[in-house]
């Protein structure tokens, strides 16, 4: 299954009865495995968790760490690029050259990279001198 193929059908299974703005994700491990996550809305956060963060939490809980490939789906008029706090997560998993792919659900396309998304990250050479 495709990167796209598995964002695509997680993206159904997003929480947004608020919003009704359904987001899907899927990460490709450093393994070759496939996470996927959703946004998720509720109440007292109406705005949600976001899709990226989701798949790099079922990564993590996988045993993972690094991830090599990003693809994010929404039915938006342009490709959704992830929120500040999605990019300074996946740059914490994803090196600077990890492929990003934003996609709408009537094939519109954005291809792009971690670094791209968040010039001068934060990263752990940051901290060498500690």
């Amino acid at each position: 299954m495709s990167l796209l193929d598995a964002a695509t059908k997680v993206r159904e299974n997003a929480y947004a009865p608020y919003s009704k703005f359904k987001v899907g994700a899927a990460i490709r491990g450093k393994s070759g495995a496939i996470y996927q996550g959703v946004n998720v809305e509720n109440v007292a956060y109406p705005e949600g968790t976001c899709a990226e963060a989701g798949a790099i939490a079922a990564m993590c809980a996988a045993g993972e760490t690094e991830l090599v490939e990003v693809v994010v789906i929404a039915d938006s008029p342009t490709p959704v690029p992830p929120c500040g706090g999605c990019r300074q997560k996946l740059a914490e998993f994803g090196k600077a050259e990890v492929p990003v792919t934003l996609a709408t659900t009537s094939g519109a396309r954005l291809e792009t990279t971690i670094g791209d998304l968040l010039p001068g990250r934060f990263d752990m050479s940051h901290m060498d001198n500690v």
